[in-house]
């Protein structure tokens, strides 16, 4: 037993270091997570056996449900609600034409089965989250025209989607009567929003409206909420893919209390889902049967890059008057990835009778794919110029902060303030607090202790920033151009009398405010409860 424990500690260890020189090598960090379990399996260094594929699929199945949690928790609905329309076409619409082409490829061209045809475009036909979450923040990647958030929500959410007609193919596989297949459809979808609503909902008020919760137990309690997502959902029919993600999203844009704490926990918990899924597919895979495959396998990859895919973004982006280049960026980012391969393992754990080695097919295109398309996606989108040097692909995902812990602060100076005529050594500034500048009459000027402030002055503070806690007492409130507040001045809103407006943060300044301040469109109001 303690060498099962060195050895886990020597896993993990080596995923570090693969993640760590991953940009060296110029691919990503997920490819060599496979290569590490490769390194470890039975035709590599340590020659551990290991091919139970019920096991795989039990462990690739949890840790996926963790990913695709985050992956709607971390996805940031204000930036991405422009986009959502088309990303979830292509999450759905762009699956099923995806997998129909794979499957009539590979029904008449590669001479596969039917059955097994329909199940190699099922598993394959879904972009996959983890990797093109990884690339893109991974390589800093800041794309023009919403690109960034519209593959986020779309390798989200077009799991459910894969999964479904995977479960469809697999009931195919098992002679099941194919009478029931539009009603297993329908329970899938239905049900599985029904269960990933109602839970984030109850989810939403017992984070929000009570105290039931204990303070320092937000971590688990979610831990639980996505694990009973998840298990009613498989319980009753749902698709629990689905569920779980509709929890992520609901409950990641709520302002639920310690949100900072909860999503680089979770953060954390899907890289350890990653790391564990990627090795165990390397640690499934046996290379000595991958020339038996090779040559399907890289047709299959072939075909989906550069007609399957391309003809389902092309199809769906352009009536959106979305741009040529941004369509063959969008084509060229849909990664086969982990889910694609846990599809397939749950094919064979199901016991059915197919004659195809489907799971290293499979994980030859998905290999395939991760080191050659994602290699190459800052490369594609360098030249398609679609490269946006002025965008924060981190602003797309709700655990972005600002990096400086400085904040400026501007305070006007009106005739009879009790700063008026005093020198900056003599007034009571706030602790921690410096004075930068004085604005007058047009012109800056940088203080020292004995400049005089005077009457009409601005004088800029650095102070440290402020961080919202999204508890009980702040909250933050973006003014959009429909909001009650935008361009009226503080004294003409009728507030409760238990809320003050204590901030207003505009651009690089907060302001502290007072009855004739003017809320513009853009501003983020602090309200004190």
């Amino acid at each position: 037993m303690t060498f099962g424990y060195l050895l886990i500690a020597a896993i993990l260890f080596s995923c570090i270091l693969a993640d760590r020189f991953s940009g060296k090598f110029g691919m990503p960090a997920l490819i060599l997570f496979m290569a590490v379990g490769m390194i470890f399996g039975c035709d590599g260094l340590f020659k551990i056996q290991f091919d139970n594929y019920g096991v795989a699929e039990k462990v690739c199945a949890a840790a996926l449900v963790f990913i695709m949690f985050y992956g709607g928790f971390n996805t940031k609905w204000q930036s991405a609600k422009c986009v959502a329309v088309r990303a979830t076409i292509l999450s759905t619409l762009g699956v099923l034409v995806t997998a129909g082409l794979t499957g009539v490829f590979c029904y008449f061209v590669l001479n596969f089965s039917y059955v097994e045809s329909f199940l190699i475009g099922a598993v394959l036909s879904s972009t996959d989250a983890a990797s093109v979450f990884s690339i893109l923040r991974g390589k800093h990647l800041n794309l023009r025209d919403g690109t960034a958030s519209l593959l986020e929500i779309e390798s989200g959410s077009n799991d459910p989607m894969s999964y479904l007609l995977t479960m469809i193919g697999i009931s195919l596989l098992g002679n099941a009567d194919t009478g029931n297949i539009p009603l297993m459809i329908f329970m899938q979808l239905a049900l599985g929003i029904l269960v990933g609503v109602v839970v984030a909902l109850i989810g939403i008020v017992l984070l929000t409206k009570t105290n039931f919760i204990p303070e320092g137990l937000e971590t688990i309690f979610v831990i639980a909420i996505v694990i009973f997502s998840f298990g009613l959902a498989e319980l009753i029919g749902g698709n629990s893919y689905l569920s779980v993600y509709l929890l992520g999203i609901l409950l990641g844009n709520s302002r639920i209390r310690n949100k900072n704490i909860l999503i680089p926990f979770f953060d954390g918990v899907t890289g350890l889902a990653q790391i564990l899924i990627f090795f165990l597919l390397g640690l499934l895979a046996f290379p000595h049967r991958m020339p038996d495959i090779m040559v399907p396998a890289l047709l299959i990859a072939l075909f989906l890059t550069f007609v399957a895919r391309p003809i389902a973004v092309f199809g769906i982006l352009l009536p959106f008057r979305c741009s040529i280049r941004q369509c063959l960026l969008v084509s060229w980012a849909g990664l086969r990835g982990a889910a694609s391969i846990v599809f397939a393992i749950m094919v064979i754990a199901g016991g059915g009778d197919i004659s195809l080695d489907l799971f290293h097919i499979v994980f030859m295109v998905a290999l395939l794919s991760v080191a050659f398309q994602g290699t190459l996606i800052p490369k594609v989108a360098e030249k398609l110029d679609m490269v946006d040097n002025s965008a924060d692909v981190s602003k797309t995902f709700n655990d972005y902060q600002e990096e400086s812990a400085m904040t400026l602060m501007r305070m006007y100076i009106p005739k009879g303030h009790n700063w008026e005529n005093h020198k900056i050594c003599e007034v009571s500034i706030p602790t921690g607090a410096l004075a930068l500048m004085i604005k007058r009459d047009g012109d800056t000027m940088i203080p020292n202790g004995d400049t005089r402030i005077l009457a009409e002055d601005s004088v800029i503070l650095s102070v440290p920033a402020y961080e919202s806690k999204e508890d009980e007492h702040l909250e933050e409130v973006l003014i959009e151009k429909n909001n009650p507040w935008c361009e009226q001045r503080i004294r003409e809103l009728n507030l409760p009398q238990n809320q003050l407006i204590a901030l207003v943060k505009r651009g690089e300044e907060n302001l502290i405010p007072s009855g004739s301040t003017k809320i513009h469109e853009g501003d983020i109001v602090v309200l004190y409860r």
